[in-house]
Order: structure tokens, then C-alpha cells, then sequence
């Protein structure tokens, strides 16, 4: 039997403006990836997040990334690789203390936005990240992008980890995410998004936008929290994939 993990990034409200509605997607999701403050979110949130996870039976995760509060951590930066990785450990750090203070515990990593997006491009850059969250936490289990220099990373590490897809982002013939620039690369429609990630469940591999098929192990499907139509995909994702007998629940790592 087919089993897959729902996540969504969240708890990136800050101050007075909201983003996102997290805890209707708590309702939906199996794990929760929560901003660290650097690329959005702060203290207060993080903690109110953590706690309704930790209410809801969801898995929580650290979600660091760019610290670039203005750019949402999607811009890319030029920053030397042992600054990255300091920032990376006070992020995780942070992470952790909050969710024991919540009663809780962090259950994975995931790179947010350029960050990730350049590790998937750089292998050297995701070991580099990883072993900066392990050297806070060796029992992580880290989210890598399925079929990217993320997975390569991980392998050579042996640490634990899960490949993710997107339901919500088109795919590149080398298993990238189409840039945000492009048309298409975000998809809106819940039924459109629901359809494809059974597709691509029972396939085991990722459909690009040309249909090329690239094989991979998938343990986790990314529900983005920030578009206009984010609860309504994830919940069409979830009925979808439970109407065609695919169970969800929390991964366990690899």
C-alpha cells in the first residue's frame, strides 16, 4: 500500500501582517515546516505555531533559510558557506529551544526558498547546510527535493531523510522547480494540483511540464501556505490521494 506525507511551510506571519492560514492547514497536513525567523516569522509566532502543531498531532520541522525578511528568502545571495552554516545552527537552534519549551519536539530540517533552491543546483552547498543542522541535532531527518543534488547530499552524509515533491510548482527536466519568474510555475487549481500528485504517487517519479517521468522514492508532498488557494489544494490533494486508496500519514525517514 501507497503511503505519503503532507507538509506545508508555515508560521511565517511576523509582527502585524499575516501570512497564510496555519491552522486550517493543521487540520490537513501530517508535518509543518516552521519558519525560524530569518526569512519570515518571529518568536511569538513560532511558538503559536509549534503549539497548535503539537495540538494537532502534526509533525513539526525547522524551516530555515536566506535572512532576508524583505525578499520572503527567495532572492539569491552571495554569502561565504561557514557564515550560511552558523546561521543555519542558530536557526535550527532556535527551532529546537522553542519546541521543547512548547512541549514538543522537532522532527526534521527543510531548506526554505533560494536557499534550497541553490542547494538542489549544488551538492557541495547542501552537504555543506546539512551537516551544519546535524551538528545541532544528529537525529534529524532532513527534506531533501527529490532527484537533486539535495539527495546526493544526504546519501553521502548516511543520515536520515525524506524526498519531497511540490503540489503547487512545476518541474524542469532535471527534477528542478520551474522559476517563479516563468508562467505555469505555480499552480493554483486544486483540482489540477490534487490530480497530479496522484499521478505522481502511483508513477513514483516526478512528471515534468514536457511529461518526462524521473523516477524517485516519494515520502513527502510540500503544500506552500503563502498562495491564495493553499488550503483549498491541500485539501483537494489529500481527498484525491485518499479517494485513489493512498494513505497519508507522517513519514519516517530513510
Amino acid at each position: 500500500m501507497l503511503t505519503v506525507d503532507l507538509n506545508a511551510d508555515m508560521g511565517e506571519s511576523f509582527g502585524p501582517w499575516s501570512m497564510g492560514d496555519d491552522a486550517a492547514l493543521l487540520n490537513i497536513v501530517t508535518s509543518a515546516n516552521i519558519a525560524c525567523g530569518a526569512h519570515a516569522g518571529d518568536p511569538d509566532v513560532m511558538a503559536h505555531t509549534m503549539a497548535l502543531a503539537r495540538d494537532n498531532g502534526v509533525g513539526i520541522g525547522s524551516h530555515p533559510g536566506f535572512a532576508d525578511l524583505q525578499g520572503f528568502g527567495r532572492r539569491r545571495m552571495t554569502v561565504p558557506i561557514g557564515s550560511l552554516q552558523n546561521s543555519i545552527r542558530v536557526q535550527v537552534g532556535a527551532s529546537l529551544g522553542m519546541a521543547r519549551a512548547q512541549g514538543a519536539t522537532v522532527r526534521h530540517i527543510k531548506l526554505h526558498g533560494a536557499m534550497s533552491n541553490m542547494s538542489c543546483e549544488d551538492e557541495g552547498m547542501a552537504r555543506a547546510l546539512y551537516e551544519a543542522a546535524l551538528s545541532v541535532d544528529p537525529d534529524l531527518i532532513v527534506m531533501v527535493l527529490a532527484a537533486t543534488q539535495q539527495l546526493k547530499a544526504v546519501q553521502s552524509l548516511g543520515c536520515a531523510y525524506a524526498c519531497e515533491i511540490f503540489a503547487d510548482r512545476a518541474y524542469n527536466d532535471d527534477a528542478t522547480l520551474v522559476d517563479r519568474s516563468l508562467p505555469g510555475a505555480v499552480i493554483h487549481d486544486p483540482d489540477i494540483a490534487g490530480a497530479r500528485m496522484v499521478e505522481m504517487v502511483k508513477a513514483q517519479a516526478i512528471i515534468t511540464d514536457s511529461g518526462k517521468h524521473i523516477p524517485t522514492p516519494i515520502d513527502t508532498i510540500c503544500l506552500h501556505g503563502d498562495t491564495p488557494t493553499a488550503v483549498q489544494i491541500a485539501g483537494a490533494v489529500r481527498q484525491q490521494l485518499e479517494a485513489a486508496d493512498i494513505t497519508v500519514a507522517q513519514f519516517k525517514g530513510r
